[in-house]
């Protein structure tokens, strides 16, 4: 077997995930038919320089590609930048109620596709949600407003024992998603001086 393959298999891995990181955020069921025939021709087109080196030579590559694949996301995993320029962090699309337009357009997400996603969801308005990104995998993260928030058990608990005694309990405000913070963070970073 000739070792240019390796190389050859290296660059393709490299090339290959820069193209779909370029590509955008969606997962194959979110994608459209011209993306899934782009994706498809991409792929094909990407193994071409190995395709005719036969069997032995292929189940080869195809074991590097995967080598590839595991090393990448150990790489991710223990830095988080290589995270952030490898598949990319969750973006800020909507705060307290608001779309964030820049986003959208840096994402290509029209208003329409949010829509639909908030509305598989279950969620009918905008002004309903308290953050919404769009995950590294294409998917919608999301928390409503706290008063939007459906009750929980220990909030029906709360207003039975409200109800028979008299008196709330007051629990701290556990209805703020921690797993937010790292996004809304960032989003605060690029608020100009003038309008904090």
């Amino acid at each position: 077997m000739d070792v240019t393959l390796i190389w050859k298999t290296l660059l393709i891995f490299i090339v290959g995930t820069m193209i779909l990181r370029i590509g955008g955020r969606r997962t194959i069921a979110q994608m459209t038919i011209p993306q899934t025939v782009m994706m498809i021709a991409l792929g094909t087109l990407l193994i071409q320089p190995v395709a005719n080196q036969g069997l032995w030579s292929t189940f080869v590559i195809a074991g590097f590609l995967v080598l590839c694949l595991i090393i990448t996301e150990l790489i991710q995993i223990k830095f988080d930048n290589a995270e952030t320029i490898i598949s990319g962090k969750a973006v800020l699309v909507i705060e307290n109620g608001t779309l964030i337009e820049s986003h959208l357009k840096s994402l290509r997400l029209p208003v329409d596709k949010l829509e639909e996603r908030l509305r598989q969801a279950g969620i009918s308005s905008i002004g309903d949600v308290q953050y919404a990104t769009l995950e590294s995998n294409g998917q919608l993260g999301y928390a409503l407003k706290p008063e939007k928030q459906p009750a929980t058990k220990e909030d029906i608990q709360n207003l039975i024992q409200f109800i028979q005694n008299g008196s709330l309990v007051n629990h701290e405000n556990q209805s703020q998603d921690p797993i937010f913070t790292e996004i809304i963070s960032e989003n605060t970073d690029t608020v100009p001086k003038h309008l904090e």
